[in-house]
């Protein structure tokens, strides 16, 4: 009966691009979180006494010359290697770009599948045979499932394949396949890479894509992980549990704020949803992007002192503790509640609110906001020291347009609301 863990997409030691346009940003803890999950997954496995794990693709992020990073993974194979458990190895479309990949000599322990075909590795004692194809360049595009092994006979068959799968348009279409395909095939299990969202579809033919093993950014949210996966024998349906991994988990938290009456109420209401965050998972550390909607009477007032607001929000996490929470961003996205109307004159509370909301909108202008990383470029290159003495202007000539919208605007809008 064999017994091993299936994980995918580690990407270890991958460049956080872009951490100095967050505001105290834990860029350590951020950037030595792939690292330290995939020590937690090792350990878990040699914890669990498995008897094998798989590893399906993108385990490196890319090409670039730190061997400490194909150093830090022999390492932790010879941790498997101590404790008698092999790792089987797919090449996925970062690997076959990565120095690691086709330089550093690997622990005997570790198996890797080849590039050029379908190879099938057999763990007689176990009576186990996986079969896999590892990606020669990173732009694979060819169905690569039909080369594929035929199943050992009284043998449990594992594929291993880095694939988009039908239904995942939103990543790249390396290695194409069905889901007919690959149930046609007679395996009990695939272990699948490259779609960072857990997906389970049981069936003759168990397959899994276990999710990346740790999230990179809020556009990968709640728990990551690998799975624990248990086949009784030749015929077996597989028994899949998944494993929560993550060291610092990222959450996107849209909060409605449409009962409170002012800024304060809208802080006090923020640092409540922030606590309950870790009622689940409370030791793991949470980056949250916090999204304020709803109809309030206070919208005006949070556009118009937003610098105010972020700071409320803040004081709130450093109550419940600044090492358990980090604010990525504060978005608004706030409309003016329903009430009767008002004549504050020219530049009244709708009027503001009006115009915030204008200018919330236009951060998500495409167009707008290339023609004024053109314009900002356009001054610098007249006065190229302005970035260098202003570090809002250097944000901007990086690229990082949403400086502009978090800084400048408020102000704006402050200025024009103690003006009417």
């Amino acid at each position: 009966m064999p017994r091993f863990i299936h994980t995918a997409d580690i990407h270890l030691d991958s460049p956080l691009r872009g951490l100095s346009a967050y505001q105290d940003a834990p860029a350590e803890r951020l950037r030595g979180a792939s690292r330290e999950a995939f020590s937690a997954l090792v350990t878990r496995a040699i914890d669990e006494r498995v008897d094998f794990i798989v590893i399906a693709g993108d385990l490196y992020d890319g090409d670039w010359p730190d061997f400490n990073t194909g150093l830090y993974f022999c390492a932790e194979m010879g941790r498997l290697q101590r404790a008698g458990i092999p790792a089987f190895v797919l090449h996925g479309n970062h690997d076959a770009e990565s120095q690691m990949t086709r330089a550093l000599r690997l622990p005997d322990n570790v198996r890797v599948f080849a590039a050029n075909a379908c190879q099938t590795h057999v763990i007689e004692p176990l009576r186990v045979a996986l079969h896999g194809r590892s990606f020669r360049q990173a732009a694979t595009t060819d169905n690569l499932v039909t080369g594929y092994a035929a199943p050992l006979r009284d043998h449990v068959n594992i594929g291993v394949l880095h694939t988009a799968l039908e239904g995942h348009a939103e990543h790249p279409r390396y290695a194409p396949c069905t889901l007919a395909e690959l149930q046609a095939k007679g395996y009990e299990y695939w272990a699948l890479g490259h779609v960072h969202e857990h997906a389970l579809w049981p069936g003759p033919s168990t397959i899994c894509f276990p999710g990346n093993l740790q999230g990179r950014s809020v556009r990968e949210c709640g728990p990551r992980g690998a799975v624990l996966v248990e086949i009784d024998g030749p015929g077996a349906q597989a028994r899949v549990e998944r494993l929560t991994i993550d060291v610092l988990r990222w959450e996107h938290l849209r909060l409605d704020v449409s009962g409170c009456a002012d800024l304060a109420a809208v802080g006090l209401a923020s640092g409540r949803a922030l606590g309950r965050l870790l009622d689940v998972d409370g030791q793991v550390p949470r980056a949250v992007r916090l999204t304020l909607h709803g109809r309030t009477a206070a919208h005006g007032a949070l556009f118009a002192r937003a610098t105010e607001l972020r700071a409320q929000v803040l004081a709130e996490i450093a109550a419940i503790g600044p090492e358990r929470l980090w604010l990525e961003k504060l978005r608004l996205e706030t409309q003016p509640d329903q009430g009767p109307a008002t004549d504050d004159g020219p530049l009244g509370a709708d009027a503001l609110a009006d115009l915030a909301a204008l200018l919330q909108e236009a951060r998500d202008d495409a167009v707008l906001r290339e023609a004024l990383r053109t314009d900002f470029a356009q001054l610098l290159g007249k006065a190229p020291d302005l970035a260098t003495e202003l570090p809002l202007l250097r944000q901007v000539r990086d690229g990082e347009l949403d400086a502009v919208f978090d800084q400048v605007l408020p102000g704006l809008i402050a200025r024009l609301a103690s003006a009417a």
